[in-house]
């Protein structure tokens, strides 16, 4: 069964992109109704992180994110699968001039939080050079098998799951590698700050600071937009004094995680219907405090 979808998945990125978008559009108003689950998590993250919105304010914007949730969806059948040059047509480039500049200098971590339109945006940058990117392992065998190729299409990237740990990252940036890195998803307390995500403590992942520090890499934010007729891929300036201080003590990594995620913040207020709203980012909580998702 999982080989048929996906045979149909990747029909999708055949089509004209109007009409694939359409088509997500009607998918995704689909799925706000049937994905309970996915739906409630959505919500519970919209009332935390915009307390002044009204209860219908927010059902609107869940729904708008659903909607860009499926349009990605389908979009992958084009991002996985469709040739370079109608890659590159779709998924332009918006001041790529700031990683380059990075990148001249040596090894860059370029934090890319969860968008709808990240795997578009992970697949252009691995058609830019040979990197490292990460990678979380599917269940089933078949979507994996799959989602690897796809991604490992162009320029053959370093593929590492966050079991792998830090050191096979080390090293590849040490060779000068850049690392696609995706900073906002929570993986629980273990090498985690707690600090604010739109005012609510949230389990914030400090490697970016720690293999910034070791490796003396030059941090690049990219932020992967949906738009009518495909995706920007936009880098941000390199971000001066990131950790702000030559250690890992709590407090510097705490400081190197709230600033990651004020960055994000700021992007979410230029499209919150393009983020990811149904995970669980709330899930890991400090001790003490209220459970989100119960």
């Amino acid at each position: 069964m999982t080989r048929f979808w996906l045979r149909v998945l990747r029909a999708f990125g055949l089509l004209p992109l109007p009409l694939t978008r359409a088509l997500g559009a009607a998918l995704g108003m689909l799925l706000y109704g049937v994905a309970a689950q996915r739906r409630r998590v959505a919500r519970i993250n919209l009332r935390a992180c915009f307390p002044k919105m009204s209860e219908r304010e927010r059902r609107k914007l869940a729904r708008a994110h659903f909607r860009a949730f499926a349009q990605a969806l389908l979009d992958r059948g084009l991002v996985w699968w469709g040739n370079r040059k109608r890659i590159e047509g779709a998924i332009r480039w918006v001041d790529l001039h700031h990683f380059e500049e990075a990148a001249a200098a040596g090894p860059v971590i370029v934090l890319a939080p969860h968008f709808v339109g990240l795997d578009a945006g992970g697949i252009r940058f691995s058609m830019l050079m040979h990197a490292i990117s990460m990678y979380s392992h599917q269940k089933n065998k078949v979507l994996d098998e799959t989602i690897l190729a796809a991604r490992s299409r162009f320029n053959k990237p370093i593929l590492l799951s966050r079991q792998d740990g830090m050191r096979p990252a080390v090293r590849a940036m040490r060779r000068g590698l850049s690392f696609y890195y995706l900073p906002d998803m929570d993986f629980g307390a273990r090498d985690a700050a707690f600090v604010p995500f739109f005012g609510i403590n949230a389990a914030t992942i400090t490697a970016p600071a720690r293999l910034a520090r070791i490796t003396h890499a030059r941090v690049v934010p990219c932020v992967t937009r949906m738009t009518p007729d495909g995706y920007e891929a936009r880098f941000y300036p390199a971000w001066e004094a990131f950790p702000d201080r030559d250690d890992d003590s709590p407090a510097t990594l705490a400081r190197a995680a709230r600033r990651m995620n004020a960055f994000i913040e700021e992007r979410v207020m230029e499209m919150p219907a393009q983020y990811l709203w149904t995970h669980k980012r709330f899930k890991t909580r400090p001790v003490g405090d209220e459970k989100f998702y119960r």
